[in-house]
């Protein structure tokens, strides 16, 4: 099927038309734009092998730099100015809602670990679990390092759980705003070590 041929000034007042009227930026930013997404589309053969869409990139504005040579620039302009990478932590203030972010991430692998070793030892070791507890007893280990096992125990589970019901509210758009954050940060701190003491107690 021919496809009809349109007068090249009629074509060009069209393009303008349509580029002034559905963008604000400037015309020249926009051409710049095009040419560099249809010269790698050219590059790439879509153009190349449909010859009926020649029209689009023949009239292609070409650009002062390319991508790559841009890239350069940047990164010998952050060589010169000894810019450290990102992300880099020495750079960042640490805050409480960092540390949390941290903390809840570190506690669920610990978590997922922890577990998925208890039952691979449960699984291969010889002996039931009253056996290793009588042992563990024998140790003499002392109430202070009993206790301080218990509250690396107690600790992860209560305050991955008090945490992610935080992230739930934060599911449902509440409790976004910087008082509110720091706020419920310190109630879960102060919930998980109260419930890891009652827990303590408890066992």
């Amino acid at each position: 099927m021919a496809v009809p041929s349109i007068p090249s000034s009629t074509n060009r007042t069209i393009r303008k038309n349509i580029i002034t009227s559905v963008t604000p930026y400037p015309v020249s930013a926009v051409k710049e734009t095009m040419a560099l997404l249809l010269r790698t589309l050219a590059r790439q053969g879509t153009c190349l092998s449909r010859p009926q869409f020649g029209v689009f990139y023949r009239h292609a504005v070409p650009m002062g730099t390319t991508a790559k040579e841009e890239m350069n620039k940047f990164w010998a302009k952050n060589n010169k100015m000894n810019r450290p990478m990102s992300p880099h932590i020495t750079i960042y203030q640490w805050s409480v809602p960092m540390m949390m972010s941290i903390t809840h991430r570190g506690t669920g692998v610990g978590l997922s670990g922890g577990i998925s070793a208890f039952a691979l030892l449960a699984l291969v070791l010889p002996g039931s679990y009253p056996y290793y507890l009588d042992l563990i007893h024998s140790l003499s280990i002392g109430p202070a390092l009993i206790g301080l096992a218990k509250f690396g125990i107690a600790f992860p589970v209560s305050y991955h759980t008090l945490n992610g019901i935080r992230h739930l509210f934060w599911d449902s758009g509440k409790g976004f705003t910087l008082p509110e954050v720091y706020r419920s940060g310190y109630v879960v701190i102060a919930l998980s070590i109260l419930t890891s003491i009652a827990a303590i107690a408890y066992m």
